[in-house]
């Protein structure tokens, strides 16, 4: 008898242990993951910044460069597409990722020809209002490189984590799939530039 309840005692606890592991590895691999959840969000807010300057952007250049309207209609284009395009940080995908960078990557250079554009205009280019606005969107496109930069950081952290015997055996029991980054063409983890020029206006950030 008393064997067979210092059996039951030992099974309680290797039951309790192992209890304990999957518990502690499941639960830091949900943290990560909202971890993961929020540093999107915060991507997708810095993006959505930018997309509510442009309106603006087009109309106070449409009042000085009337003739400029296939560029003008080309950023308003780029910003309804990319709007489209959203994704679900619980089943991100590399495909998704890369269709949603493709689409801000458009509207970044739709941008970078509209302000482009300006330089032939002296009266628009002096307007306090545009100005600003071009301030403005210098101070996302570097708060759209430092979140990307964040997201990616977290992601890595995560993936790390879900790789990492024995976390993996939970990661793959529970379907903790793997997040993927933002890749530049030009070095990882650097935003597309939208080159503004320089101005005597100091930059909203």
């Amino acid at each position: 008898m008393k064997k067979g309840c210092i059996g039951l005692v030992v099974l309680g606890i290797i039951a309790l242990a192992l209890f304990g592991w999957v518990k502690n590895g499941y639960n830091g691999l949900v943290k990560d993951q909202e971890s993961v959840e929020t540093a999107w969000a915060q991507v997708e807010n810095v993006y959505q910044r930018r997309a509510d300057l442009i309106p603006n952007l087009v109309e106070t250049v449409k009042g000085y460069a009337k003739h400029e309207q296939e560029t003008l209609e080309g950023v308003i284009e780029a910003r309804a597409n990319a709007t489209k395009v959203t994704i679900d940080p619980k089943n991100m995908t590399p495909e998704d990722l890369q269709k949603y960078q493709a689409a801000q990557g458009d509207v970044t250079n739709a941008l970078s020809r509209l302000i482009a554009v300006s330089e032939a205009y002296p009266d628009l280019k002096a307007n306090q209002n545009f100005l600003e606005l071009q301030n403005q969107l210098e101070g996302t496109e570097n708060r759209i490189a430092v979140e990307r930069n964040k997201f990616n950081e977290v992601a890595r952290e995560y993936n790390t984590k879900r790789r990492t015997f024995p976390t993996n055996i939970i990661a793959g029991f529970f379907n903790f799939d793997e997040k993927p980054y933002f890749q530049a063409q030009e070095g990882a983890d650097k935003a597309p530039k939208v080159d503004f020029g320089t101005s005597s206006v100091p930059s909203v950030h």
